[in-house]
C-alpha cells in the first residue's frame, strides 16, 4: 500500500509561525511534524509516499528530498493553490495507483500503528476516529457496528487518518478544489465507509499553543 501525507495547507491559525515555515516542518519533540509520520510509515513497512504541497512547498522538498533518509521513496504533488483535501488527493492519484492507499494529515500527531489500517472491499473509505477534543466537541461522524454514518447522536472526531479507494474521488476533476466530507457522506449513505475508534495518543496541531504543549510533553518523555 502507498501512503500520502497532506501538506498543502496554509496554516492560518498557526501564524506567525507559518509565515516563513510550512506547517509540516514546524518542530515538535526535536523534529519536524512530518518527519514523525515518515518514521512511523517506514517502521510500518511502507515504501512509497506521496506528499502534496502548496504554501512554501519548495522548503518541504528541500528538507525531505527523495525520502532515502527514511528508506522511503517520496514523490511530490505540487499545487499552485491548495486544492482542499479531496482535490489534493484527486490531483495526486496518478502517483497513488489503482489500489487503496493510506492518507495522513500533515498537521496531526498520532502514535497509531499504520500497518494495521486496511480497507476491505467493497468499501470506499476506512477512517480512524478519536474522542472529541475540546476544540471540536460535537464530533464528525457516528460509529456503529464498524460503519460510519452522519446521523448518530454520539459522534466521534475524524483523526485525519484514513484509507481510501481511488473510486471515492471519481467525480473530482483533477486540479480542482474539492472537500472530502461531501464525498464521504455520499459513500456513507450507501454503507461504504467503515471506521475504527482509536484511543491512543493523538493531537491536532492547530494552534501555536497546542504545538508548544505537545513539544513540552515529548521533550519530557
Amino acid at each position: 500500500m502507498k501512503a500520502m501525507i497532506l501538506a498543502a495547507g496554509r496554516g492560518e491559525r498557526m501564524r506567525p509561525l507559518t509565515d516563513h515555515t510550512p506547517k509540516p516542518l514546524l518542530t515538535v519533540g526535536g523534529k519536524p511534524l512530518i518527519v514523525w509520520h515518515l518514521e512511523r510509515l517506514a517502521k510500518a513497512g511502507f515504501k512509497e509516499v506521496v506528499i502534496n504541497h502548496a504554501h512554501l512547498g519548495a522548503q518541504i522538498e528541500e528538507a525531505l528530498g527523495d525520502g532515502s533518509a527514511w528508506n522511503l521513496k517520496i514523490q511530490y504533488s505540487p499545487e499552485t493553490t491548495a486544492l482542499e483535501t479531496a482535490g489534493g488527493i484527486a490531483n495526486a492519484l496518478p502517483f497513488l495507483g489503482g489500489a487503496p492507499f493510506l492518507v495522513v494529515n500533515g498537521d496531526v500527531f498520532a502514535e497509531i500503528d499504520f500497518k494495521g489500517l486496511q480497507l476491505k472491499s467493497p468499501h470506499l473509505a476506512h477512517l480512524v476516529m478519536v474522542d472529541n477534543p475540546p476544540q471540536h466537541s460535537d464530533g464528525d461522524f457516528a460509529l456503529s457496528s464498524g460503519k460510519l454514518n452522519d446521523q448518530g447522536n454520539h459522534k466521534l472526531t475524524f483523526s485525519g487518518l484514513g484509507v481510501y479507494h481511488p473510486d471515492l474521488f471519481a467525480t473530482v476533476e483533477r486540479g480542482q478544489a474539492a472537500k472530502l466530507a461531501p464525498l464521504l457522506r455520499l459513500a456513507m449513505a450507501k454503507g461504504l465507509v467503515t471506521g475504527e475508534h482509536y484511543q491512543g495518543v493523538w493531537h491536532d496541531i492547530g494552534t501555536p499553543e497546542r504545538l508548544a504543549l505537545l513539544d513540552q510533553q515529548l521533550c519530557r518523555a
